[in-house]
């Protein structure tokens, strides 16, 4: 399977994860079969899910989506582009997400750099359009 092949499947496990309502109401395992176990995730600074900004491995993810899902209560793709191969993909995703704080939906887009080996996601590196409807979404104005 190449990047892409693997990254819709990692999108709709993410996606179900927070719907569920993430960390001990959803089954991580089914995120978790699409991470490599030395995964990395990059995140920007300044949004309310990021902390660190750098989550490494499976507990690093588990513990970012667990954030991720305590932020938002709803997460759909609206559209998404990819270009890249077997073992890269850039992915341009148009994204809806809904705030549990403050029950606002914003539209998004965000680009991701991703890195797959042996059909599991390695790296990532997403970068958000608009950061500051984000935290506005959420109810802060604090987001640079």
């Amino acid at each position: 399977m190449d990047a892409w092949g693997v990254m819709q499947k990692f999108y709709a496990a993410e996606a179900a994860y927070v719907a569920a309502g993430g960390y001990g109401a959803a089954d991580y395992g089914a995120v978790a079969v699409w991470l490599d176990p030395e995964v990395v995730l990059h995140q920007a600074p300044g949004l309310p899910f990021t902390g660190t900004g750098t989550w490494r491995g499976h507990d690093g993810m588990e513990r970012f989506l667990a954030r991720f899902s305590e932020v938002w209560e709803a997460m759909e793709f609206l559209e998404q582009e990819h270009q890249g191969g077997r073992d890269t993909v850039v992915v341009r995703n148009r994204v809806r997400f809904r705030a549990r704080a403050t029950g606002r939906d914003v539209e998004t887009e965000i680009l991701q750099w991703i890195t797959v080996r042996n059909g599991r996601m390695l790296e990532c590196r997403p970068f958000y359009w608009d950061p500051a409807a984000i935290a506005a979404a959420c109810g802060r104005t604090d987001a640079t």
